[in-house]
């Protein structure tokens, strides 16, 4: 055995390039060389799609990376997750996408710059501390974790309406998605179970937040803490378009949830079921409902 065995592993890095439109592709070999000046050997992680990069992360992984470190937004966090979830591993998201919801809700600091600077320090210390991450489980087993925001209503609706249009591009395809769907919103039939707890109600969004925001920045679940082992879940009620219009603006600032028509709950485990909805978790597009969601606290260790 040499000396070199003792060391640990190589700093995988997974870049997203397409991330936040690529405005901030011309930064990536800036934030490469930051991340070295921890004196870690870097490894830039090959991926041209979604499933690529969540292979390749689990990959470094199994292959003994000594850290993962993602260079893009919730998207591709989340598919890191995948692979760092419940090991010894640590992990650092450099904010550089449109939605930076988790990395920001979990105190790293919004310039890409100075993000991988406090990374390369507790690379360099050694240092690490312990997050929550949400467990989900379909009905037929399989399991996925996020790190944000669970939405399973009329977020969904309009993710998956506008993942199928083909015009216009950009964030304006976004807002016309919301508008047909705003046209068509009724309330579902939700059934909740929390801690083993039933609850039946008709609602036209539920999310299940291990931290507060999601969509870039949007205090969905104000009140979530990914430190405190349970998971919160805001409910909005029969709500009709043109009240939905009014409140929208308000989750910015988490003040939604006095609303009268919007309920607020707090559970370890979340089972979650409703006829004909797709889940979004960190904003990708993820198991169809059933799921179960459970808080598993330090499931994460981040590199801060």
């Amino acid at each position: 055995m040499t000396a070199d065995d003792h060391l640990p592993g190589p700093v995988a890095v997974l870049a997203n390039p397409t991330a936040g439109r690529g405005r901030h592709r011309a930064l990536l070999p800036r934030l490469l060389d930051g991340l070295a000046a921890a004196g870690r050997p870097v490894r830039l992680l090959p991926a041209s799609s979604p499933a690529e990069a969540e292979a390749a992360c689990r990959a470094a992984v199994a292959d003994g990376a000594g850290a993962l470190v993602t260079i893009g937004g919730d998207g591709t966090v989340h598919r890191a997750l995948q692979a760092v979830a419940g090991t010894d591993v640590p992990f650092g998201p450099i904010p550089a996408g449109t939605g930076n919801d988790f990395a920001l809700d979990t105190g790293f600091p919004a310039d890409p710059l100075v993000a991988a600077d406090v990374i390369a320090s507790a690379l360099r210390d050694g240092r690490s501390r312990p997050v929550d991450l949400a467990r989900m489980t379909g009905a037929d087993g399989v399991e996925r974790w996020y790190g944000a925001v669970l939405g399973a209503g009329f977020d969904a609706i309009v993710n998956e309406r506008a993942n199928r249009m083909r015009w216009p591009r950009g964030p304006r395809r976004y807002d016309l998605a919301i508008l047909v769907e705003l046209a068509r919103l009724r309330p579902r039939r939700y059934t909740l179970r929390l801690d083993g707890v039933p609850h039946e109600l008709d609602a036209v969004l539920v999310a299940v937040g291990n931290c507060p925001t999601y969509g870039g920045g949007m205090r969905i679940c104000p009140d979530a803490d990914p430190t405190d082992g349970l998971l919160d879940v805001v409910v909005a009620g029969r709500v009709d378009r043109w009240t939905l219009i009014r409140v929208k603006p308000r989750i910015y600032q988490g003040t939604h949830v006095s609303h009268p028509l919007v309920r607020s709950f707090r559970a370890r485990t979340v089972e979650l079921t409703a006829e004909g909805i797709t889940t979004y978790a960190d904003g990708e597009r993820s198991l169809d409902l059933p799921v179960t969601i459970t808080a598993v606290p330090g499931a994460l260790r981040l590199l801060r």
